[in-house]
């Protein structure tokens, strides 16, 4: 990146809102303190230890009543920044010391004619919800005060889309729980008060639903996926009703509504994550065979729409699971199916993958 800023270091407040991360508030903080000029945490009403370590990093410490919307709670928090830009953090992220140095430099050569940057948010795969991808790049520092710029040398015009800079800083995420259930509650809340959810919004329930849902969360979401079907959805948000759906069936044992679900998605574009439902249940019902088909599909003929690890993580872990049985069902092909069992679980450690 170009200095743009004459020589001059950009400011950073380090924003937060947090509510009960006494078990990770103190190591996000000791990463991030060093790179912010002021920190701003917000509490959504805490009951543990989290106001008290938050007081040993800053004095800009405030309370702010929860109404079950996290854009009010970030709008109040950005309110109180006063930096020139803003990191907005989760009490479960920390930085390294490599890409604090990433981060720094990046002060240092910032063009302040950027509102945005992104970075990289390395996910670890247990107690991810929506998180989808190992690496995923996303916006995490913002311009405080938005400067408009005319463009376009005729029919000139206010440029509106925020000028945005793709960083290489990592930043990692490291949940120690899963946050799900206080998700599905806003969901549902907003279906109650509006009658349904954004596109995006449904795309994310969606997925958190897949990732880290509960029987009861699917049984809780069924009804108003149906009635999304009912009313016309088309595309993948269809698909995306038919992976809920057909997951909530297999989950509740209702075997001829699953094979309706799955085998209407079949009928129009096969994903991944009907495919693993499929070798899900055909392994649960011990038909081995038929699971492996199903993962093979899944991971070699399908794309996936909602959850990224059913086109990759999970049939490679289940196809090891079903060689494995294999070799003990058919004791004279026991050396092949343990070989490709052992086939598979490399590819899962040549990818990563380490649960």
């Amino acid at each position: 990146m170009q200095r743009g800023n004459g020589g001059n270091m950009i400011t950073v407040s380090l924003c937060m809102i947090v509510k009960n991360e006494e078990a990770v508030l103190k190591r996000c903080l000791d990463s991030f303190a060093p790179l912010a000029d002021e920190i701003v945490i917000v509490d959504t009403g805490s009951t543990d230890a989290t106001k008290d370590i938050a007081a040993g990093y800053t004095d800009q410490l405030y309370d702010f009543a929860w109404t079950g919307d996290f854009s009010e709670a970030r709008n109040f928090a950005f309110s109180k920044c006063s930096c020139e830009y803003i990191y907005s953090a989760d009490a479960d992220e920390m930085i390294d010391e490599e890409n604090a140095e990433r981060f720094r430099a990046l002060k240092e050569a910032m063009d302040p004619t950027v509102e945005m940057v992104q970075m990289w948010y390395i996910n670890r795969h247990k107690f991810r919800t929506t998180e989808n991808y190992e690496r995923d790049l996303r916006p995490k520092l913002f311009k405080r005060l938005r400067s408009f710029v005319w463009i376009d040398p005729v029919h000139e015009s206010v440029r509106l889309d925020p000028l945005v800079f793709d960083s290489e800083i990592e930043i990692l995420h490291l949940p120690e729980s899963v946050h799900a259930g206080r998700d599905f509650g806003i969901f549902e809340k907003q279906i109650r008060q509006n009658g349904k959810l954004s596109g995006k919004l449904k795309h994310m329930y969606a997925q958190e639903l897949l990732l880290a849902g509960e029987d009861k969360d699917l049984a809780a979401a069924a009804s108003y996926f149906a009635q999304l079907l009912q009313e016309g959805e088309e595309g993948d948000g269809r698909t995306e009703c038919y992976c809920i759906l057909a997951r909530e069936a297999r989950l509740a044992g209702k075997t001829d509504a699953f094979f309706k679900w799955c085998l209407k998605n079949i009928s129009i574009k096969p994903c991944s994550e009907i495919c693993c439902e499929l070798g899900q249940y055909y392994f649960d019902h011990k038909d081995t065979e038929e699971a492996s088909i199903w993962f093979i599909n899944a991971l070699q003929e399908t794309e996936p729409v909602l959850m990224a690890d059913a086109g990759e993580r999970i049939p490679l872990e289940m196809l090891a699971h079903c060689y494995e049985r294999l070799a003990a069902e058919h004791p004279q092909l026991r050396d092949q199916c343990l070989n490709l069992a052992a086939e598979y679980k490399i590819r899962l450690n040549e990818r990563g993958y380490k649960g």
